[in-house]
């Protein structure tokens, strides 16, 4: 792509470059936008700091050089390397809550937000939250996101990945709740210790046949966070196994493994699985309670 560096000189002309490059390139928008306008909106908005809405009064300003040449070197590696417009500014927002992000972890995109705004209503019922557990949490924003809407609770962000935990760190301290949300290192459930209310999980669930026809820009994320076996359900079958015994009673088992859910279900023709609905789009997340679960695991 030559430079058009100084033809374009501002906010409005820059939008209009992105657009056009986009809709020019076979991009996948998978990752937090879903077309070519929203796209060179956040990027071009994200990239000069400015509100993605209310904005018109900056449309017609001019750019300085280095604002430029960071734009377009974005739109460059979005068509020509296609890079998840998350990975190129380094955040990415969840329940209307940023988070960093880098290719450390997935970008988050799990329709489990919605769940965990509605205070997991209606299968809490009355039942307090003191502990939850984010299982395979990358970059924490499932638990941090249900740390904000259960402040008493204490939150633990578990993964297998250093990496990954280390971003997870830092949304720790983005959003000021070092104390009571902690990062732990585990596989599933083998460094986990006592018991939660609520476990929540976004595991690997991409089974083999997916993952080889993903498209370009699922390559940049870590095939750690996707990968699952040839049916998906490697990480799954382990988190069903475990969960009962990290469970307090009453509590909640709640996972994601989205196209994998028909697999899943049938693997477990007897296990009493919710598959949940969300009003903003997204399926494949499954819920049990603990009673159900330790019923399931006496009579198998």
């Amino acid at each position: 792509m030559t430079s058009p560096i100084d033809d374009l000189l501002s906010v409005r002309d820059y939008l209009r470059f992105a657009s056009s490059q986009f809709a020019a390139s076979p991009l996948f928008f998978g990752h937090g936008t879903d077309n070519v306008w929203d796209e060179a909106v956040q990027l071009v908005m994200r990239s000069l700091h400015l509100p993605l809405e209310n904005n018109t009064v900056f449309l017609d300003a001019r750019l300085t050089r280095q604002e430029r040449e960071l734009i377009l070197d974005r739109v460059r590696r979005r068509v020509d390397e296609r890079v998840p417009l998350a990975y190129l500014l380094g955040e990415a927002w969840f329940m209307g809550m940023p988070f960093h992000v880098d290719e450390r972890v997935l970008v988050p995109r799990s329709p489990i937000g919605e769940l965990i705004e509605n205070g997991f209503q209606p299968w809490l019922a009355d039942k307090s939250v003191d502990r939850i557990l984010d299982l395979c949490t990358g970059s924490g924003c499932i638990g941090i996101g249900a740390a904000s809407v259960f402040p008493e609770a204490e939150v633990y962000l578990s993964d297998i990945s250093a990496e990954a935990l280390e971003v997870a760190e830092s949304n720790i301290d983005l959003h000021d709740v070092r104390g009571r949300v902690h990062a732990v290192q585990s596989d599933v459930f083998e460094s986990i210790e006592g018991r939660y209310d609520v476990i929540v999980s976004n595991p690997p669930y991409v089974d083999a046949e997916d993952l080889s026809s993903m498209p370009d820009e699922y390559r940049h994320e870590p095939e750690l966070g996707l990968a699952a076996g040839k049916d998906g359900l490697d990480i799954a079958h382990r988190i069903i196994a475990g969960a009962a015994d990290h469970l307090n009673p009453g509590g909640l088992l709640i996972v994601e493994v989205g196209n994998s859910w028909v697999a899943l279900d049938d693997a477990y023709p007897d296990l009493p699985l919710t598959w949940l609905e969300f009003d903003n789009g997204g399926d494949g997340v499954f819920l049990i309670a603990e009673p159900d679960l330790r019923q399931w695991q006496a009579s198998n």
